[in-house]
């Protein structure tokens, strides 16, 4: 069990394998377990990082101010990392692209998958689990969160089904019942700064993903200077979970042109 200290506060974090380092952010509600077909997959031929962001799985809750992006940094510090490919699915793909823009130097690659994005115009209304949290508690709120049509596809899948029902019940609900103390990114939202972004990108989205995250997914190709983008066929928003087969068949294809951390 391996902790690296940050500002006020720690990150509990994982790496397997040997080679070059690919860090893997988790969306919300989730941690580091959602990354272990990839893990498993591509140990033999990377240094495969995961770590629970700030707020989640084993890491400190949020206790004053602090940033994704500086959190990372320091891990990076902390295992003598100067660069790595960066990948986030979700909440995790946000940050990706936020600290591509925030430490450029230290990204040698971006992957995005079923993005985030600061600054989206989100149509989607992200709310019902946090009134149900302070109206009827927190096991009411991740019932709301699991039941949403976010998760409609991965649910069809018994054992992905399994493996959200725990990282959702382990999840401490923190975010439902508070406002994030988190800075905003230096610069301004990533929603109109992409064409900084030097980094070769990776840009997956599932096919029965909702459209939001394809609208996303479709500025992030269109706005990022190298970019490669992915429909991966017949699943949804967690789609490295839902066809890790092909999810890493696709990831492999990219990294072996990306450049060497």
């Amino acid at each position: 069990m391996s902790f690296v200290e940050v500002e006020a506060g720690r990150l509990y974090y994982e790496t397997v394998g040997a080679g070059a380092p690919l860090v893997c952010l988790h969306g919300f509600a989730l941690d580091s377990r959602m990354w272990a077909d990839q893990a498993a997959a591509l140990a033999g031929r990377f240094q495969v990082i995961g770590y629970d962001l700030r707020g989640f799985g084993r890491s400190s809750l949020p206790a004053g101010p602090f940033a994704h992006v500086d959190d990372l940094s320091v891990l990076l510090d902390r295992l003598g990392l100067p660069r790595a490919h960066v990948m986030g699915l979700s909440l995790g793909g946000g940050v990706a692209i936020d600290f591509a823009l925030a430490y450029p130097e230290r990204v040698a690659s971006l992957i995005a998958v079923d993005s985030t994005l600061g600054g989206f115009p989100w149509t989607k209304d992200w709310s019902p689990p946090g009134r149900a949290a302070r109206s009827q508690g927190l096991a009411a709120a991740r019932s709301v969160w699991l039941e949403d049509e976010l998760f409609a596809p991965a649910m069809t899948q018994p054992a992905v089904a399994a493996r959200l029902r725990q990282m959702a019940a382990d999840y401490s609900g923190w975010h439902w019942l508070n406002r994030s103390p988190e800075r905003p990114l230096a610069g301004g939202p990533a929603y109109d700064r992409l064409g900084a972004i030097r980094a070769p990108a990776l840009v997956v989205v599932g096919e029965l993903d909702l459209p939001d995250f394809h609208r996303l997914a479709g500025h992030l190709a269109a706005h990022l200077p190298d970019v490669r983008r992915v429909v991966l066929p017949g699943v949804g928003h967690m789609s490295n979970m839902e066809a890790p087969a092909a999810f890493n068949a696709a990831l492999l294809e990219f990294l072996e042109t990306a450049p060497t951390p």
